[in-house]
């Protein structure tokens, strides 16, 4: 009796692979995979899309989206991104980048191809950790964060300070599209998802390059238990990292 009164109120979306995940307890790369599935199965795009992944814990995304996968040498997915769309102009493609990816190595890359307003979406994952490799500083690691290259925390008077990416990018004339979001609880996870639908939105329309940054945990390497780190995000990320649409045309705005 109690089955007959049942209703279903979510359901894998079809392109996120039935599959074990391998990622850590608490980490973000999975809610960001499952944003990015049921966006690209409501917009019925799944045929014509194609994935770039870059190197990192990001490398990954091919092992549960069911999409078509290229992989890019470390930090260069905005260029073969780049290569593949000009290619495919009918095809939705996007890159899947870590913090460490794409504003170390892959800064020129991702600067470029947003200064040329390529019609290409990225999601860029952000943990301000170099995951993979065991925890290092990365271009975005807070000040006085203690990383396994930074023990002692990060000291900007001798390491820098962080990078901003959606503010640096957003001063360009070339992208259409440039939002930071989180996936620290239920309400920012949802404005996640409509932000990443905006996006490929964007580029379905061809309007040009857009962004969507998303703020995530890293529970492992940030040496925090997962409600922890999703705290985290919400005290001491999101204050240096303000939430917030950095660039948004007028041509954008009316897809809304």
């Amino acid at each position: 009796m109690l089955a007959e009164t049942m209703t279903v109120v979510y359901e894998r979306p079809e392109t996120l692979l039935p599959v074990v995940s391998h990622y850590c307890p608490g980490c973000s790369h999975g809610i960001i995979h499952r944003l990015v599935a049921e966006v690209i199965d409501e917009l019925g795009v799944r045929e014509q899309t194609i994935g770039v992944a870059s190197v990192g814990c990001s490398v990954f995304s091919y092992n549960y989206l069911d999409y078509d996968f290229a992989q890019a040498p470390h930090g260069r997915a905005p260029a073969m991104a780049t290569g593949i769309k000009r290619y495919r102009p009918n095809h939705v493609v996007f890159t899947y980048q870590g913090d460490g990816d794409l504003a170390s190595i892959g800064a020129a890359e991702i600067i470029h191809a947003a200064a040329r307003g390529e019609n290409i979406t990225v999601i860029f994952v952000n943990n301000a950790v170099f995951g993979m490799t065991g925890g290092q500083m990365a271009p975005t690691t807070l000040p006085h964060m203690k990383t396994t290259s930074s023990p002692q925390g990060r000291d900007v008077a001798t390491m820098g300070f962080p990078i901003r990416v959606s503010e640096m990018l957003a001063t360009l004339d070339g992208p259409a599209y440039i939002v930071r979001r989180a996936v620290s609880d239920p309400a920012t996870i949802n404005r996640t998802k409509k932000a990443i639908r905006t996006a490929f939105q964007a580029q379905l329309h061809g309007l040009g390059f857009s962004m969507v940054e998303i703020l995530a945990a890293c529970p492992i390497n940030w040496d925090m238990q997962p409600e922890d780190a999703l705290q985290h995000i919400k005290n001491a990320m999101i204050p240096y990292y303000p939430l917030g649409d950095y660039k948004v045309i007028d041509a954008v705005k009316a897809l809304a």
